[in-house]
């Protein structure tokens, strides 16, 4: 599973390494990494881009457990410890409800496009990559997600 996953070629490099991690953490006789095999000290690289979510499943429901302070400081809101649906109220009908459903059931997801909660008005397109991850090697209970954001070339 986690070897068939392609992110766009013009996917940004901060994703491409995240993905590679990610990879490279899934245990041979498992589906999915779990927590357990994430470590934050082998990436710093991309630790900026990093937020953490607690999946709770039947009914799905899940929960911000770790937001960069580059993400922080982006959204100008530290959403740690709250209920993604809270924080969200119109998450299911916004364009990452897909690929948080798809990492929810334990296929990666990636979407580009623009924000849709409020981000400093410099940036115009983001990255997201989702990535499942599952103490058991099975059931998801947390989402490994990065998501850089793009400003608009220099004027030259």
């Amino acid at each position: 599973m986690a070897a068939q996953y392609l992110l766009p070629s013009d996917c940004d490099a901060k994703l491409v390494a995240l993905l590679a991690y990610w990879r490279s953490i899934t245990p041979a006789d498992a589906c999915l990494p779990g927590r357990q095999h994430f470590d934050p000290a082998k990436i710093p690289q991309l630790l900026s881009a990093l937020w953490l979510l607690d999946v709770f499943h039947a009914p799905l429901r899940l929960r911000y457990r770790l937001i960069s302070a580059a993400h922080v400081e982006v959204t100008g809101t530290d959403r740690t410890g709250m209920w993604y649906d809270e924080a969200h109220p119109a998450w299911q009908s916004s364009p990452l409800y897909a690929g948080l459903v798809e990492a929810a059931e334990g296929r990666p997801a990636f979407h580009r496009g623009t924000p849709t909660i409020h981000v400093d008005k410099d940036f115009l397109l983001l990255e997201t990559l989702l990535l499942p991850m599952a103490r058991d090697g099975r059931t998801v209970d947390i989402i490994l997600a990065g998501t850089v954001y793009l400003r608009p070339p220099a004027a030259s």
